[in-house]
């Protein structure tokens, strides 16, 4: 029986194996991934690869074996039909008969556009047969703190959550439910809403990033539309851009407010504060 990660090159995939590697052998790890090349420090720790694409379907083809756990790391291609292509990962782990699969979707409280493909894949593997895990992962910390530039640079925190709270976690708590789930027992047919144990509002955030930084930093509340257009004038697509001003919106409504506990009894520990994450994005950010 072996333990698959799926995406296990991207900023989640990387951080589950690592914790896995604390739980179990190495040998009994296979890292899915299409490069194999950026996985080569995975394969140094013992780790078995695996080169598959989401894209196609083909190189899924005798990749699980009957018994293996399975995590489903959702994909970040919007432009290509993420159900279809998360389908493919179903339908062969439901060939080969594994034991479990486990798939990374988005907070059943979130009805922003963003949750659609969630949805959709969830709907695929209920039906699937499949026995199966939901890891209902809320927003990330460094959702807000992996690039401070743009906030550094005008002394201001933009967002139209309005006076909405959210119940962000670090990426590093949510890949320790993930590898407890994948290692432990008696999680199958399980659904797990996941979230940080504390909520905080966008103004906090802004005063928090004060304090560390010794300027006075801003929340300056904008529209879903105006939010649509500033993140589309930085670079992001249209249709991406629209999608995350949504859920902005969707915040400003509560839906990810999550107060489950279910991430911090998975991890076994509290849930990494956002002051923590902002004091390692400061950090990245001098370089």
């Amino acid at each position: 029986m072996s333990i698959v990660v799926t995406g296990a090159t991207g900023k989640l995939g990387r951080l589950v194996v690592g914790e896995m590697l604390r739980k179990v052998p190495a040998e009994q790890i296979n890292a899915v991934v299409r490069d194999r090349a950026k996985a080569a420090d995975l394969a140094e720790r013992g780790v078995r690869l695996a080169v598959a694409d989401y894209n196609a379907p083909d190189t899924f083809d005798g990749l699980f074996a009957a018994g293996d756990k399975v995590l489903l790391i959702s994909g970040n291609e919007f432009d290509k039909g993420r159900p279809q292509q998360h389908r493919v990962v179903i339908d062969a782990a439901k060939a080969a008969g594994v034991a479990l699969l486990a798939y990374t979707s988005a907070p059943g409280s979130l009805t922003a556009a963003l949750a659609d493909d969630h949805r959709a894949t969830e709907e695929i593997l209920l039906g699937s047969g499949v026995p199966y895990v939901l890891l209902r992962n809320g927003w990330y910390h460094e959702n807000y703190t992996e690039n401070l530039a743009p906030v550094l640079a005008h002394d201001a925190v933009v967002a139209a959550a309005g006076e909405g709270r959210v119940s962000s976690a670090s990426r590093a708590d949510y890949a320790a439910a993930a590898a407890a789930v994948l290692t432990g027992e008696g999680h199958e047919n399980k659904t797990y809403e996941l979230g940080g144990d504390e909520a905080w509002s966008f103004a906090e955030y802004a005063a928090e990033l004060s304090r560390q930084t010794g300027r006075k930093i801003t929340y300056n509340p904008v529209s879903e539309e105006e939010m649509t257009g500033i993140l589309a004038g930085a670079g992001l697509p249209g249709p991406l851009a629209a999608i995350l001003a949504g859920v902005d919106t969707s915040i400003s409504r509560g839906e990810l407010v999550v107060t489950s506990g279910d991430l911090s009894r998975l991890a076994g520990r509290p849930t990494t504060p956002l002051a923590d994450a902002i004091a390692a994005g400061l950090k990245e950010q001098q370089g």
